[in-house]
């Protein structure tokens, strides 16, 4: 899925030139967002959710992604915590979601909700190893590590009330996981994390 990858390079680089030339990243999103309605309206309310720009305990910080990927219109914000082994926690995930005419609500928050742990545990620890020869090293679950409920953050789905037509929830979640966590942690700890999984540079847990 090329959003996945694309996404990660396009949303950090947002980050980092809102940092280059002293904006606030949201700030700077709603500037590049002007001719994206719906997606400025996910990020406005995600960000308004998520308190953006309230002071935060020492040892946290929030970070910030969007996405427009199967004609849906998202914006993610997720917070993160640092304890005194220099891990990182993920605390809460703030996501709004346009996706036109929700037909299943209920449905479409276990896709956003299972889309979001699936794609966390693929940015924090998700590697396949292959060997000298290009065989596939990982094999099972016990090498390729997933996310397990006692890392699941508090997750905050929003539905944004629409008339257009029905659009894709099915992966809807993943481009922006990835992306508001590093966001987060390049807020926190100053690293720009640049490769996948994140546990190469810093631990998660």
């Amino acid at each position: 899925m090329a959003n996945s990858h694309t996404e990660f390079a396009r949303e950090s680089a947002i980050d980092e030139l809102a940092i280059g030339v002293g904006r606030d990243p949201v700030d700077l999103r709603r500037d590049l967002l002007a001719g994206n309605p719906r997606t400025l309206r996910a990020l406005e309310l995600a960000a308004s959710r998520a308190g953006w720009g309230t002071p935060l305990p020492e040892g946290r910080a929030r970070g910030v992604a969007c996405s427009s990927f199967l004609d849906s219109h998202s914006a993610q914000v997720t917070e993160i915590s640092l304890d005194s082994r220099n891990r990182v926690h993920i605390e809460k995930i703030t996501f709004a979601l346009d996706c036109g005419i929700t037909v299943n609500p209920d449905l479409v928050r276990a896709q956003v909700e299972g889309g979001l742990i699936y794609a966390l545990g693929a940015a924090a620890w998700g590697e396949i190893v292959l060997g000298d020869g290009g065989q596939i090293i990982t094999q099972s679950f016990d090498t390729y590590l997933v996310m397990r409920m006692q890392s699941v953050p508090q997750i905050e789905v929003m539905l944004i009330e629409s008339g257009e037509p029905p659009t894709g929830v099915g992966e809807v979640s993943v481009p922006t996981a990835a992306r508001a966590l590093t966001n987060a942690i390049a807020a926190l700890t100053g690293t720009r994390i640049r490769r996948l999984p994140i546990t190469k540079t810093i631990r998660v847990y």
